[in-house]
């Protein structure tokens, strides 16, 4: 296993680093990290007048899988009402349609526009290159077995990672 030592001749490391114990810790280095990258995400999703919310969205509908709101809802594990007030907002922006289930009147159908699939292209722009800034440090292989465990990480956690595991 290839394990990083900093000289303290180095000029180049801080002097105010963090713990050797927090260091070590595989825990604090995934939090500190995806703490980090979830920011940075906000921050471009919201110069841009979106929120992390609004991508999920689009990403979910895009599968097509499910056009319900209630099963939008549950899917993403959103509070309806924010679900509501988020869909309001992609739908004034002509990103998706909304109409009402022929086959029950009281649910309403969400599908993706044309103007949806364009902005979802944006969005996966924006987590890529932000992507690369934070995995720069490893090549291909390494990018995809970091996936690999993480994802093992996270089918173990919530079952629902292993159901969209199985769609890529």
């Amino acid at each position: 296993m290839l394990r990083y030592t900093y000289s303290a001749m180095n000029p180049e490391t801080p002097t105010n680093c963090f713990p050797a114990e927090l260091v070590r810790s595989p825990g604090f280095l995934l939090a500190r990290l995806g703490v980090g990258l979830k920011m940075r995400m906000m921050d471009q999703f919201e110069h841009a007048g979106f929120s992390a919310y609004h991508y999920a969205i689009l990403a979910l509908l895009e599968e097509g899988a499910r056009t319900a709101q209630s099963a939008i809802a549950d899917a993403l594990q959103y509070d309806p009402s924010q679900l509501v007030a988020l869909l309001d907002g992609l739908e004034e922006r002509g990103l998706v349609e909304r109409r009402r289930d022929p086959d029950d009147r009281r649910r309403h159908l969400v599908s993706l526009t044309p103007a949806g699939r364009k902005q979802l292209a944006e969005f996966r722009k924006v987590v890529r290159r932000l992507e690369d800034e934070y995995l720069g440090a490893l090549d291909d292989e390494e990018r995809a077995l970091l996936h690999d465990l993480l994802l093992r990480i996270a089918v173990q956690r919530d079952a629902r990672f292993a159901m969209a595991a199985a769609k890529t």
